[in-house]
């Protein structure tokens, strides 16, 4: 990667917030790159966008001074835009993030005025430098952006949103397999962070594409762990392997009257587990699933909607041979051991494990 010198900007002040914009179609990777950019203090995300008139009004309203911009948006590409926005919100800086890597593309974007560009399939190890760099007024180009390292690709390939994803898995697609459906249940939330990030990391490293459903500040903690640990989550984002949700919003999709309604629940795992079906690799691809939707109704005092999800998570185990962590902390369940309730959600799993 290369850092420029100062452009003549002068950098911000380290108690001042760098107010900023998040330009990009694709929903999933959108909010991998603001739950990224949300783990540093000094960032403050202003707003998000998904196409390119959308991002020229939102600059011209919020006046940001960061836009994280991407090349290939609906209605107006990202060049277009960042061609306006120079002339509507003159100060706000240009950082762009875009899977497009030929040299070409790359001059024309810093031509336009542009602070920074960054391969997507690199985010991770790279975004939060360059943004970093252009907070401080200093130009950034990521270390695949010449167009000799990588491969190049249009956005146009990149994987479509979850509003676009293929219906439920059809009959014909089912498979049994051994039910892989199991509990754990860990002593702090630090326990469970690490017992999820060493779930995920085996799962891509094997090839198969993983759902997690998590909080948000659950999510941006295993951003950060698995980037200690070298995988490029970045790139797994983009290629559709690794899909964070929000388990409050997931929950919203199929939760009535306090229950979870199978129906509505295995229309929405369905089309979850078609879309990372259609991305997961190797010989047998295989698609994950963890997070926290039972804890979460159980904490909430549902015990029995809590019970009812498992089953129906079972049930997708078994079915479509869905790998399934379900992670339970157990700060404010001592007496769980004594619970009718806690054996009720254990026979729901193929196998229990207690993490110290």
């Amino acid at each position: 990667m290369q850092t420029f010198g100062s452009t003549g900007d002068s950098g911000m002040s380290a108690c001042q917030a760098f107010r900023v914009l998040v330009v990009d179609d694709y929903g999933p990777f959108r909010r991998f790159v603001c739950s990224m950019l949300g783990t540093r203090p000094e960032l403050q995300i202003v707003g998000e966008a998904s196409d390119g008139l959308e991002a020229i009004q939102k600059a011209e309203e919020l006046q940001p001074d960061l836009i994280v911009l991407d090349l290939g948006l609906p209605t107006l590409n990202g060049i277009e835009a960042a061609r306006r926005i120079r002339k509507l919100s003159p100060q706000s800086k240009i950082l762009f993030l875009s899977q497009e890597s030929s040299s070409d593309v790359v001059q024309e974007a810093l031509s336009l005025g542009a602070m920074g560009y960054v391969v997507k399939a690199h985010a991770g190890s790279e975004l939060l430098a360059a943004v970093e760099s252009v907070r401080q007024g200093r130009q950034f180009v990521g270390s695949r952006s010449s167009g000799r390292n990588c491969a190049d690709a249009t956005d146009a390939q990149a994987p479509r949103t979850l509003t676009q994803a293929e219906s439920p898995i059809t009959w014909s697609e089912k498979r049994e397999s051994a039910r892989n459906h199991e509990a754990q249940f860990y002593c702090d939330d630090a326990s469970f962070l690490d017992g999820l990030t060493r779930f995920i990391e085996a799962a891509l490293k094997g090839g198969s594409a993983v759902i997690v459903v998590a909080t948000e500040s659950h999510r941006k903690s295993l951003i950060q762990k698995l980037e200690a640990h070298g995988v490029e989550i970045g790139a797994a984002v983009e290629q559709g392997l690794y899909l964070p949700l929000d388990v409050t919003e997931i929950l919203s999709t199929f939760m009535v009257n306090d229950l979870p309604d199978p129906v509505r629940f295995l229309k929405v795992a369905g089309n979850l587990v078609a879309a990372a079906a259609k991305v997961a690799k190797g010989e047998n691809p295989r698609v994950a699933a963890c997070g926290e939707c039972a804890h979460m109704l159980w904490v909430q005092g549902k015990a029995d909607a809590s019970i009812q999800l498992e089953h129906l998570w079972d049930e997708i185990a078994k079915t479509y041979g869905v790998d399934i962590l379900c992670g339970f902390v157990l700060e404010g369940f001592q007496r769980a051991q004594e619970s009718l309730i806690y054996e009720k959600i254990c026979a729901e799993h193929s196998a229990v494990w207690w993490s110290q």
